[in-house]
């Protein structure tokens, strides 16, 4: 494509954008940080805009449904509970998480996945890449139950919980898969402190002998948690002083998924 090509294309992309499109969506999102509801002006300060261009689209929104009124504040409507359950929670996540997770795989040399963090105690792991070594997971996961207890990813999403919640979700016995896996729930809460004291979790020969596994949190702005990046591999590798290299790595590739997430854009590979 020629260079006035590309120009021109670009003048007809900005032609064809509609700035109260982009401010609406800029609002829906703002108003599904607030569950309780958010007036007008809290919303206006928190986007950026005028009180009365807030107040005009946020009208606009609420004659179709999209936004609903309860006395002074506003909250998404139910319009947009529908279109929710109709679209696909993790199709455009991938997209976006993929790059990162293909360029780990190839500076780790191991599996790497990434989970979404789907409310208290749940989660789904939708994306992964693979290293090239021999002895690597050659298997897909995508798709497969992990026990919480047993898993890096698990530890994760329980850590963010408070120990009431840990204690509601697991019985106090919990299922021996290996004879590392911890099976006394009051022991693996106070592994669940270490986690949150140390910001990663560790699944060392507890979901299968001679696997471990390396988890940490993926978190946006406000710092909820919304994912979980791992990396995965034979415990004599993982193990053998590269710990605290990969989890650096993990970390700094849980801030660009981040980024991705928030700016709606993949990144790109390296």
């Amino acid at each position: 494509m020629s260079e006035d090509a590309t120009t021109d294309e670009a003048l007809e992309t900005s032609d064809l954008t509609n700035k109260s499109v982009i401010k609406a969506t800029v609002i829906l999102s703002e108003l599904g940080r607030h569950p309780r509801g958010i007036t007008v002006t809290q919303l206006a300060q928190r986007v950026g805009m005028t009180r009365p261009t807030a107040f005009r689209l946020l009208v606009s929104l609420e004659q179709t449904g999209f936004v609903e009124r309860v006395d002074t504040k506003y909250l998404l409507g139910w319009e947009m509970a529908r279109l929710g359950r109709l679209a696909d929670p993790h199709r455009g996540i991938v997209a976006r998480v993929q790059p990162v997770l293909d360029v780990l795989a190839d500076e780790l040399n191991e599996t790497i996945g990434y989970a979404v963090a789907n409310g208290e105690g749940r989660f789904e792991l939708v994306a992964e890449a693979f290293g090239s070594r021999l002895l690597t997971l050659s298997q897909g996961w995508i798709g497969r139950d992990f026990p919480l207890h047993a898993s890096g990813t698990g530890k994760i999403v329980l850590a963010d919980l408070s120990d009431e919640k840990v204690e509601a979700l697991l019985p106090s016995t919990l299922p021996a898969l290996t004879r590392f896996t911890i099976t006394d729930r009051s022991e693996f809460i106070e592994a669940l402190h270490e986690v949150q004291r140390q910001g990663y979790a560790t699944m060392d020969n507890e979901l299968e002998e001679g696997l471990f596994a390396v988890s940490v949190p993926v978190r946006d702005d406000d710092g909820q948690l919304i994912g979980v990046l791992s990396a995965t591999g034979p415990d004599q590798r993982m193990k053998s002083g590269r710990l605290p290299a990969i989890v650096e790595q993990l970390r700094q590739s849980a801030k660009e998924i981040a980024r991705s997430l928030s700016s709606g854009a993949p990144v790109a590979a390296k």
